[in-house]
């Protein structure tokens, strides 16, 4: 059995109660690991070490802080193995998936350390000849980052990286669901030498700690990808202490096939976009709108797909287990509720019969719903699992409006050989992004934002890292006399 610790200035600790929590392995419900519960004051050494340590840090340059990122690569490369069997066996990720999971972690922290000779700055003309404003850019300071279960690798070093390139210092508090793939990638910052107290992680309740965390007056940045709720709450708790924040939040991704798409093509990708990571992704299809045309060729060629998944263990499944048996109680009440509703089950709708060890884990049959309206439950809240619900539509403006017609804006899909429809999609559709006859997901050189209650600012792409960085303004004048023609007191002269 994994037992983790804290990690604060540099140092693997117990939290101050001595008190551990309990992580249960997705795949077969048995106990993986115990993880410390941390304690306000854990908090307030954490935060404290992070704030103590940035002043030194920021006066890195940041191709000298490059360099820390540049070993966590080549230590991540060489034990990739090790990192892909934990997000197997704690999150239970397909073999695949966990590979391809550590591959985006070696290419994200490769882009934030390339960026190290990109961060610029402006100098902007002044009121007078001899005035210049310089406009440079500097690290908030400690960053808050708080990582998702079902990405829990990726994320971590999705906002780590540009907080650490940009000067700024962390505190990494990981979910509860995924405490040790987090562990593993701090371990490995600590063997690059980064100095004590630039990265620190607490791991516990957040009905403990989170407010007291989001709301500490040596924070300055938050980073958090997680539930609109959740997002919602730290809004609230930051106020009070004006903390920037970057929210990545909840999706209802639209899929729309329209009647002169490349239906395989269409199928195949849906494939992916609902069933990776077994729907857990914010960017997952959740609802489908196809032409009617070619509504019953579409889905009885996606049914078909679908029937060839294979759930089960990460070297033998194509599909793996939910994070824990709470969502698996959850993705069934949304799927009752829409039957109830007057939406059909055409495949799925309950857990599989697995035997063996992997009887007692959190699987779900990948399912698909039909006669569903826009007003169903199922097509307005976010499902989080590997259920989808379909409709048939005519008009292209309609499809428009009722892939708008959510309270989040985060991915969408079309599907057509028109290119000016294609055009038309990109023009009104209201989604931070759209993926047009390909799957996702976004690219570490792409922009990942979301409107709505898909969250606020964003991240990945230059855009992305410059969100770690505030620009300060130096107004100069090299004049003889820079008070020459000013409206200054007394004003009789």
């Amino acid at each position: 059995m994994l037992i983790s610790k804290l990690y604060i200035n540099g140092e693997w600790i117990e939290p101050s109660t001595k008190e551990y929590l309990t992580k249960i392995k997705a795949t077969t419900g048995e106990v993986y690991g115990k993880f410390p519960a941390a304690t306000k004051e854990d908090v307030d050494r954490a935060v404290d070490s992070a704030y103590d340590a940035q002043k030194k840090w920021e006066r890195l340059t940041s191709v000298e802080r490059s360099k820390f990122l540049y070993k966590a690569i080549a230590l991540i490369t060489y034990r990739k193995r090790e990192l892909a069997e934990i997000l197997m066996d704690e999150v239970g990720k397909p073999e695949k998936e966990a590979y391809q999971e550590v591959e985006g972690v070696i290419d994200q922290l490769q882009y934030y350390a390339e960026f190290a000779r990109k961060i610029t700055g402006e100098v902007v003309e002044g009121t007078k000849f001899e005035r210049i404003i310089y406009q440079y850019k500097v690290p908030y300071g400690v960053v808050v980052a708080i990582i998702p279960w079902n990405f829990p690798a990726a994320m971590t070093v999705r906002k780590i990286g540009p907080a650490l390139i940009t000067g700024n210092t962390v505190v990494l508090k990981p979910s509860s669901d995924t405490p040790f793939t987090a562990a593993w990638i701090v371990k490995i910052f600590q063997e690059t030498g980064l100095p004590q107290g630039v990265l620190n992680m607490i791991t516990g309740k957040g009905s403990v700690i989170g407010d007291y965390l989001t709301s500490h007056k040596g924070v300055s940045l938050i980073t958090l990808t997680g539930e609109t709720r959740t997002g919602q709450r730290i809004m609230k708790s930051a106020s009070s202490i004006m903390a920037k924040l970057i929210l990545e939040l909840g999706g209802k991704a639209p899929f729309i096939v329209w009647r002169d798409a490349n239906i395989k093509l269409a199928a195949k990708v849906l494939m992916w976009a609902k069933y990776w990571n077994a729907g857990q992704s914010c960017v997952a299809a959740e609802r489908l709108y196809v032409h009617e045309e070619v509504y019953d060729e579409f889905i009885n060629t996606f049914i078909n797909m679908t029937k060839t998944l294979k759930l089960g263990g990460p070297r033998e499944s194509d599909m793996g287990p939910l994070i824990n048996k709470v969502q698996v109680e959850k993705v069934q009440s949304y799927v009752e509720q829409a039957v109830a509703q007057g939406a059909k089950v055409t495949y799925g709708g309950k857990k599989p019969d697995l035997r063996g060890k992997y009887k007692g884990g959190f699987f779900y049959m990948p399912t698909i719903l039909e006669n569903v309206t826009q007003d169903m439950t199922v097509f307005q809240e976010e499902i989080f699992g590997p259920v989808i619900g379909a409709m048939k539509v005519h008009d292209f403006d309609e499809v428009i409006t009722l892939a708008n017609d959510s309270d989040y804006g985060l991915a969408s899909y079309l599907f057509t050989s028109d290119l000016n429809l294609g055009i038309k999609a990109a023009r009104e559709m209201k989604f931070g992004e759209l993926y047009i006859n390909m799957p996702g997901p976004e690219a570490t050189q792409g922009y990942h934002t979301g409107f709505r209650l898909s969250g606020q600012a964003g991240e990945n792409s230059k855009f992305g890292i410059e969100e770690y960085l505030k620009v300060k303004n130096i107004y100069t004048d090299y004049s003889k006399d820079p008070t020459s023609g000013e409206v200054i007191p007394p004003y009789r002269r």
